[in-house]
């Protein structure tokens, strides 16, 4: 069967139209990074003095690599503890006692309503005040709180999303052949859930990541802070910041690319169709995903 063709393929006037536009926009990149290049210089943050330590050994020994392997450790324990609390409150919000079901739509709506900041600082305000770890420790443990709470709760939506964006026939299978809705739920529904939204839950390991530079405000030693750090002792503010930078883009676009490969994978693995996620009631399974991220990723903007 061919490809369905969803728009119209573009005639000459349209391919010239868009090269054209392709055109006008390369030149505008080219003049705003031209525009960028100079008023760099002009401030000499393109002198060779601002820029020479990232060349010491001191500098990754001390600073970068210590900042990242702190961003790294943040990142997986609240990974970890996010999909640990992710799993328990999204089947808990699937289950068929209504007061489990209550609690656990509460917990995840609280969480995922609050911001994240909002509960690094909280977190670290409790364990200081009431020495629930030692000095050291409290700060790492306020950014994992604050992280593990909120991804976890965009998590248990996911696998809820996941979850309603199947086909009803599949539940219906489950107990037409005498399974129990909670055996009907773990051994059929659940891993086509995970198994259709494994793209989004991969890519919210990126969103794990990044947000671990909230921890500069509970003073954990993560890349952000090391890059103050820099700035004061070396006076090179702008190069530490391009420098950090381009350290963040570099591991968020390698998650990027392993969410992708395994995207692609599923899609292979399943005939080209995206998932376990079948057609029918349930619509294309792309499209069941992108709702999914798009129904539990909506209090985003306000939880930041």
């Amino acid at each position: 069967m061919s490809d369905i063709v969803l728009f119209d393929a573009p005639g000459p006037v349209a391919r010239a139209r868009h090269r054209l536009l392709a055109a006008v926009g390369a030149v505008l990149v080219l003049a705003f990074l031209a525009f960028a290049l100079y008023k760099l210089g002009e401030k000499g943050n393109l002198a060779a003095d601002k820029w020479t330590p990232f060349f010491t050994a001191s500098m990754w020994v001390d600073y970068l690599l210590p900042g990242l392997v702190n961003t790294l450790k943040a990142a997986a324990i609240s990974v970890v503890l996010a999909g640990a609390f992710g799993l328990l409150f999204g089947i808990g919000r699937m289950s068929q006692i209504a007061p489990v079901r209550w609690l656990c739509t509460g917990v995840i709506e609280l969480f995922r309503s609050i911001p994240v900041l909002v509960m690094m600082i909280a977190a670290f305000q409790y364990f200081t005040y009431n020495n629930v770890f030692v000095s050291d420790i409290s700060p790492l443990a306020a950014v994992v709180t604050g992280l593990t709470l909120y991804n976890g709760s965009v998590i248990a939506e996911l696998l809820r999303s996941g979850v309603s964006s199947l086909p009803s026939g599949q539940r219906e299978a489950g107990l037409s052949i005498g399974l129990t809705p909670w055996q009907t739920l773990q051994r059929i529904q659940l891993p086509q859930a995970i198994t259709a939204m494994l793209p989004a839950l991969v890519g919210q390991l990126v969103v794990v990541l990044k947000d671990t530079a909230l921890g500069n405000i509970v003073l954990y030693p993560e890349l952000l802070t090391n890059y103050q750090r820099i700035g004061s002792n070396w006076s090179n503010i702008v190069p530490a910041m391009i420098v950090i930078a381009v350290i963040y883009i570099g591991i968020n676009y390698t998650l990027t690319v392993i969410a992708g490969r395994v995207e692609q994978r599923m899609r292979r693995s399943h005939g080209g169709g995206g998932g376990a996620v079948t057609g029918g009631a349930a619509g294309p399974p792309s499209l069941a995903v992108e709702t999914a991220v798009l129904e539990a990723d909506e209090p985003r903007l306000g939880a930041r």
